[in-house]
């Protein structure tokens, strides 16, 4: 017959206070009741655990063995009955998530400083992709609890839209076409251009082509990258202009980008498998109020909407 904790905690609650009577008026229940459950735990241990004979009640042996591992074994529950109270007021924990590189790179930061200021009991884990159908894999999985991306399509769980990313073309400091800076140029503009392109898997690379061919041209390649952040430093150094989420350029390099005509835009959102818990709902809350696909030194230019995020379920 296997124990119970309830058993554990009458039997160290009667050594504590040498006394079936003390213990049953510590734990509530009757002292018929308490000798019962002892007699159960006795007789799954093969022993008595306690001198029933003398003033105040000590244990046996036996009962000396097994008090260390009974109140290890209560103080873990107590443990994990914190633990589980602190995920439920965001105050602890571990909450995982799952996002793309660029992601990481340009929407998060900002975000996660803020989740860490309101929070900070609680451990992030990020996982990083290249294809946001791996985020799905991984969020499928159970490896995460929440991921950021593009909306997937046909998801059973909770979608949380978020705004657009708008991109833009970087260009290296001594380009000509920085005089134009911050203005809208159609990318026929630069069909002959050289460009730094993406390797797949990385997913802005189908962006990439569908905003080329819209324009009516397919990109000549100076260098590929699997790597978002090498793109933008590549462009810099003037291999090539190169397609980027407007969140990734920092403010001190705004005058090195161009805005495509049409636009280039990459919906957001957040998803979990099913209704998010507490502390994953409190993270969906500060990654709505706080992520920024179009950051101010970019918002501000002409011809950037004002964008909004669909209001979340």
């Amino acid at each position: 017959m296997a124990m119970t904790l309830r058993q554990l905690q009458y039997l160290v609650t009667i050594v504590e206070t040498g006394s079936f009577t003390r213990a049953a008026e510590r734990l509530h229940v009757s002292q018929p009741a308490l000798s019962r459950q002892l007699q159960i735990l006795e007789r799954s241990c093969g022993g008595s655990l306690i001198e029933r004979g003398g003033r105040p009640i000590t244990p046996t042996p036996l009962g000396r063995a097994m008090l260390p591992h009974a109140r290890a074994a209560l103080v873990e529950v107590e443990k994990a009955h914190s633990a589980a109270l602190r995920v439920v007021n965001a105050c602890g924990g571990e909450l995982r998530l799952a996002t793309l590189h660029s992601i990481s790179l340009g929407v998060l930061p900002t975000v996660l400083g803020a989740w860490r200021s309101a929070h900070p009991g609680v451990r992030l884990s990020l996982v990083e992709k290249l294809h946001d159908n791996e985020l799905q894999l991984t969020l499928g999985a159970g490896q995460a609890d929440v991921a950021i991306g593009p909306p997937p399509i046909d998801w059973p769980g909770v979608i949380f839209p978020l705004e657009a990313e708008e991109f833009v073309v970087v260009l290296a400091p001594d380009d000509p076409l920085t005089s134009r800076a911050g203005s809208r140029l159609h990318l026929s503009e630069l069909a002959e251009r050289e460009w730094v392109h993406f390797t797949e898997p990385n997913g802005l690379s189908k962006i990439f082509d569908h905003a080329c061919e819209s324009a009516g041209f397919r990109p000549r390649v100076a260098a590929r990258t699997q790597q978002t952040a090498a793109a933008l430093q590549l462009a810099l150094a003037g291999v090539g202009p190169t397609l980027l989420p407007a969140n990734m350029i920092p403010a001190h390099l705004v005058a090195r980008v161009l805005l495509p005509d049409p636009p280039v835009r990459r919906p957001l959102a957040a998803y979990t498998r099913s209704q998010p818990d507490a502390l994953t709902s409190a993270f969906i809350d500060v990654l709505t109020e706080h992520a920024r696909p179009v950051p101010t030194h970019v918002a501000s230019l002409p011809g950037i909407p004002a964008h909004r995020p669909p209001k979340a379920p």
